[in-house]
């Protein structure tokens, strides 16, 4: 298994040790990028106009440790986040 299989139905952010969707929570799937695959909690967020994009800290992007990567909502579908590039 790699690391991006390994991290798929993961929530960004979450405890390595119950990294998995908790219930009564909603989340949005990070898609393309280094984050491909997690999940984004949401269950906060105001509705009915997400953010426009988030930048999430990761060490595996572009820029490595300290890095972020953007994702801003799908405008077809807010409960998919597309990458949008990395910046530091």
């Amino acid at each position: 298994m790699d690391e991006q299989e390994f991290m798929r139905g993961r929530v960004y952010g979450a405890d390595h040790d119950d990294a998995g969707p908790q219930p009564g929570h909603t989340y949005a799937q990070l898609v393309g990028g280094p984050l491909d695959g997690l999940l984004l909690d949401i269950t906060d967020r105001p509705a009915p106009s997400p953010p426009e994009q988030v930048a999430l800290v990761t060490e595996i992007g572009r820029y490595g440790p300290g890095g972020r990567a953007l994702y801003a909502p799908r405008p077809s579908d807010v409960r998919r986040y597309d990458w949008h590039g990395d910046v530091r």
